[in-house]
């Protein structure tokens, strides 16, 4: 018996990466796990990876996993999701908001189209998410949401500023102070009803086939943390007691407890 046995989840941007990652790890806690994403089958993106693709992997496993293509760009089609995602396993009492998108370069050069983009994809998606699934959590009387965020959501040490701060992150980091702001609100607003939210990031550098394409760092000008960090790091956040531990917003390898050094780009700790 897995940690969770009888919990059904459903995780954004699963097709590769860290959402892929934390799919299967969760389905090898034995989760029922509906994997969305755009990308549905091989070949028909630019970058490696498909839900079809983890779908495999995790029943190869011996989990359990289902696909359900979605566009977390299209506000029609976020509204299906969860609808879906139930009729497919039943009720769902696990959400993790994965997916995402960046597009650097100067916060006053980024196009409207792509600064709509992101914060469809990163705000209005998982805050809708979350109105759609909530509510039968607190029926069941337990939930558990996971919201990744990152470090960009905190502001830099300065002035003077480093230079990793001009790497062009400022709409994303916009994105992801309102993901963290959702998630403390969120955890305010159910307290005491058994639902856990909560925000995880990266304590480090992770070289998914996305950043990989559009990303200034490289492994050897920033920190790497290992793949399954932030596997482990959710299934940690999911697998507690209802409610027992909501409104954090905590970073892999420190919730770990593993030691990491995050070396000259680390940035401050409070807004």
């Amino acid at each position: 018996m897995g940690a969770l046995e009888g919990r059904v989840a459903i995780v954004t941007g699963a097709s590769r990466g860290i959402g892929q990652h934390i799919a299967e790890r969760l389905a090898g806690e034995g989760a029922a796990v509906v994997l969305v994403a755009r990308t549905l089958s091989a070949g028909t993106s630019r970058l490696p990876g498909s839900i079809e693709e983890t779908v495999d992997a995790i029943t190869a496993a011996g989990g359990f996993a289902v696909p359900l293509r979605a566009d977390l760009t299209d506000p029609d089609e976020v509204e299906t999701i969860v609808s879906r995602a139930n009729a497919l396993v039943g009720p769902v009492d696990t959400l993790v908001n994965n997916a995402g998108v960046n597009f650097y370069g100067p916060a006053l050069d980024i196009a409207p189209r792509r600064y709509d983009l992101m914060f469809q994809m990163m705000v209005h998606a998982p805050f809708r998410l979350c109105q759609l699934a909530i509510p039968s959590m607190l029926d069941e009387g337990r939930g558990w949401i996971v919201n990744i965020t990152s470090k960009q959501a905190r502001h830099p040490k300065g002035p003077p500023y480093p230079d990793w701060a001009s790497d062009g992150c400022t709409p994303y980091g916009m994105c992801k102070v309102a993901l963290d702001r959702l998630t403390t609100g969120l955890a305010a607003e159910t307290e005491g009803r058994g639902i856990s939210v909560n925000a995880l990031g990266t304590s480090g550098l992770v070289m998914t086939p996305g950043v990989a394409v559009v990303s200034p760092h490289t492994p050897d000008n920033a920190p790497v943390e290992p793949d399954e960090a932030m596997a482990d790091a959710a299934l940690e956040l999911c697998s507690g007691a209802p409610g027992a531990v909501t409104g954090q917003i905590v970073y892999s390898m420190d919730l770990l407890g593993r030691p990491f050094t995050e070396g000259p780009w680390a940035i401050a700790d409070t807004f």
